[in-house]
């Protein structure tokens, strides 16, 4: 039986939003604890399934290969600029990857992949019709991962006093 106290690779899905840098720098903590290798994931949402909601200018395809293209440009940035951050919380290694598709599904699918000991991401905490229409991706993935998820609210989680 898998030890969670084993952990050698943590998957982190980011989406380059304002909080990224507090679930990476939190991902990284952890895995630099254990000495693990940290997998860094973006995920540009797979446009077929909202195809009957608008009319757009370019067709899909173009859409979601400038979306990729630029993903893994930002993707590349992204690592860099934290990278001494990254060595100094003990990472072992770093990755990153850039995917098309369901976004939970991609998540899980590529933990599963590479046999993660961990996942470590965000929460949004969509409310309203965004939660009715996106549903809850951590919630999706803590439901059908093959490893324990660790979600991190960002709005609550650090800077806010505890009582």
């Amino acid at each position: 039986m898998k030890k969670v106290m084993n952990v050698k690779k943590v998957v982190c899905p980011i989406d380059f939003s304002d909080n990224s840098k507090l679930i990476a720098e939190s991902a990284a903590y952890i895995a630099g604890t254990f000495k693990a290798e940290i997998h860094f994931l973006y995920i540009v949402q797979n446009f077929e399934d909202y195809s009957g909601f608008f009319v757009p200018q370019m067709a899909m395809p173009n859409l979601e290969n400038e979306l990729f293209a630029g993903a893994e440009e930002h993707m590349v940035h992204f690592c860099e600029e934290y990278e001494e951050s990254f060595k100094q919380a003990g990472v072992s290694m770093v990755t990153h990857s850039v995917f098309v598709g369901d976004v939970a599904e991609k998540i899980v699918d590529y933990a599963d992949e590479i046999v993660a000991d961990l996942i470590v991401m965000g929460t949004h905490g969509y409310k309203g019709i965004e939660k009715i229409m996106f549903g809850s991706i951590a919630d999706k993935v803590v439901r059908s991962a093959y490893c324990p998820v660790m979600t991190i609210n960002p709005y609550t989680c650090c800077d806010t006093p505890r009582k």
